[in-house]
């Protein structure tokens, strides 16, 4: 049995992909009605809360916005955790809060791997999510099964806590890639070019990047702000990535100088931006926006 916790925008299908796969899945969400919601719509069983969700389980995954979350549900569940069991945390995590609880957990004879993902919601969906994985290889080898019905490609990493350094580091080169792509389009429209060409000769040329595939038009140029990542989860995946930057004594201007264009977005836009909404901070600079209007943030 697959114990779930924290079936949010990511979650909900990933833990759908994994009873469409034939598991046996109960789910739970500090949402009210949010897991019930889910049983009765796609299947599975819904649990009052962790600590019952967990009972009896050999899996348990949890995706929760913080690592702080994760050590607060780990150690409500520690009591239940069945000796032998595999915690899987798919939360984009700090590498160091990770250790410390597998550290804990290694006392219940419970093994822990991180396995963050990336994708987003529309690969979360089809189940072609990237994943991203640290742990022991054996352990990893037993949750393998359960990992591809979630994900096509599984890049193991190194130990515990490698995946979500991984995962870090991946958001840190696509944020930087956003930010240059969005300043690259104001100066392409101050010039008299159209900004919706200019992405189409990116995705042609060397200047294409994630960004420019599936952001872009999809999510700035429409005015729309609705990937289903959130900035704040952005701020603190760069927040992780300069951690380990410090932690391993590398210099990083251009990473600190990421992270600090979008913490200063998140507060200028207030709670609540879809990451893409980064967006609008080169725009508010630049007193234009992209894709609609003459002032910044026109839709």
């Amino acid at each position: 049995m697959i114990a779930f916790i924290g079936i949010g925008n990511m979650g909900w299908p990933m833990a759908a992909n994994l009873v469409k796969a034939g598991n046996d899945v109960t789910v739970c969400d500090a949402v009210p009605g949010r897991a019930e919601k889910f049983a009765a719509e796609i299947g599975g069983i819904a649990a009052e809360g962790p600590a019952e969700a967990v009972r009896g389980a050999e899996f348990v995954i949890t995706i929760l916005p913080t690592s702080k979350q994760v050590a607060e549900v780990a150690a409500l569940i520690m009591p239940e955790l069945a000796a032998g069991s595999v915690f899987i945390d798919m939360t984009s995590g700090a590498p160091g809060r990770t250790r410390e609880i597998a550290a804990s957990l290694a006392a219940k004879q419970v093994a822990v791997v991180d396995c963050p993902v990336s994708g987003g919601v529309p690969r979360a969906r089809t189940g072609e999510l990237a994943i991203m994985a640290g742990g022991d290889d054996a352990v990893l080898d037993r949750v393998e099964p359960v990992l591809r019905a979630m994900g096509t490609s599984i890049h193991r990493c190194g130990g515990v806590g490698a995946g979500q350094a991984m995962k870090a580091l991946n958001n840190l080169v696509s944020a930087g890639g956003f930010l240059i792509g969005i300043e690259a389009l104001l100066i392409g429209q101050r010039f008299g070019l159209d900004p919706a060409l200019m992405v189409d000769v990116l995705n042609a040329s060397t200047g294409m990047t994630n960004s420019s595939q599936k952001k872009f038009k999809q999510f700035v140029l429409s005015r729309r702000f609705d990937s289903g990542f959130g900035l704040d989860l952005m701020v603190k995946d760069l927040t992780i990535a300069l951690e380990i930057g410090r932690e391993t004594t590398t210099p990083t201007p251009f990473s600190a100088l990421c992270r600090e264009l979008s913490a200063s977005a998140a507060a200028l836009l207030g709670p609540g931006q879809d990451h893409t909404a980064l967006a609008q901070l080169s725009e508010r600079l630049a007193g234009e926006a992209l894709g609609g209007g003459n002032r910044a943030g026109e839709g």
